[in-house]
């Protein structure tokens, strides 16, 4: 068997694919997210479910806080896979990541996704003034119950929590802190979802995505909050599939 590629440990290829769909998950959450998606996607759809370093089979490696400088790392790692057409989905911070990851490849000549999917997660250019990386723990806890996406046995789990806050804490930094730098537009087209009961990223925060592009820009919005791409999943993979299709 081939060794598993630490950015990508669950992909399959997909024979009779025809774009790769590069997903990265939102602040603490790990490639696991995105188990059981490929199933139901369709067939000329091949996930490819992100891993950053800092959780699950790279949990010996320090997260990483700083989005300008994790986004070369993605770079470097995922682009052996570049060599078929793809794109980019991002659900909250996961959005940033994908978004930069596009300008990254930009700047070096490298190709482009064919489109951009973001997902509960306000544009680039707005300033958030939620800071939670550095809250103490139990209060850092209390707000992660509030955000929904983790359940009260995991946050109620201590042991786990200690496993867990560090990377948290590392992923919110970098959209807390991370200072956006305007460039050009992207000539990659960009479809911005969301959940219709998102409190933390309202729908007006979504359509700002727009600005962003120069191609096509959709918005499309699902039953719930936050976290809608659970109980929205199966709505959302036919959305996706429809748009990447």
């Amino acid at each position: 068997m081939p060794p598993v590629d630490p950015w990508l440990p669950f992909r399959k290829p997909r024979p009779g694919a025809r774009l790769r769909l590069f997903c990265f998950p939102y602040a603490g959450g790990g490639a696991s997210v995105f188990r059981g998606w490929q199933e139901e996607l369709p067939a000329t759809l091949e996930l490819c479910a992100v891993q950053l370093p800092g959780r699950e089979g790279r949990l010996r490696e320090a997260p990483v806080a700083d989005l300008s400088a994790l986004v070369p790392m993605i770079a470097g790692g995922l682009a052996p896979h570049f060599n078929m057409p793809f794109a980019f989905f991002g659900h909250s911070m996961g959005s940033w990541i994908g978004f930069e990851l596009c300008r990254e490849l930009r700047r070096h000549g490298g190709p482009t996704p064919r489109r951009l999917v973001v997902s509960a997660c306000s544009a680039p250019h707005i300033v958030d003034d939620d800071r939670t990386h550095d809250l103490p723990d139990d209060a850092l806890i209390d707000r992660l119950r509030e955000l929904g996406g983790m359940s009260e046995e995991v946050l109620a789990h201590r042991e786990l929590m200690e496993m867990i806050l560090p990377v948290f804490r590392a992923d919110a930094a970098i959209t807390e802190t991370h200072v956006h730098l305007e460039e050009p537009p992207l000539d990659v087209p960009i479809t911005a979802m969301g959940g219709l009961s998102d409190e933390k990223t309202p729908r007006a925060d979504l359509e700002a995505w727009q600005r962003h592009t120069s191609g096509a820009f959709t918005l499309q919005m699902f039953p719930g909050g936050h976290f809608y791409l659970q109980g929205a999943r199966a709505t959302l993979l036919a959305a996706l599939g429809k748009a990447l299709g």
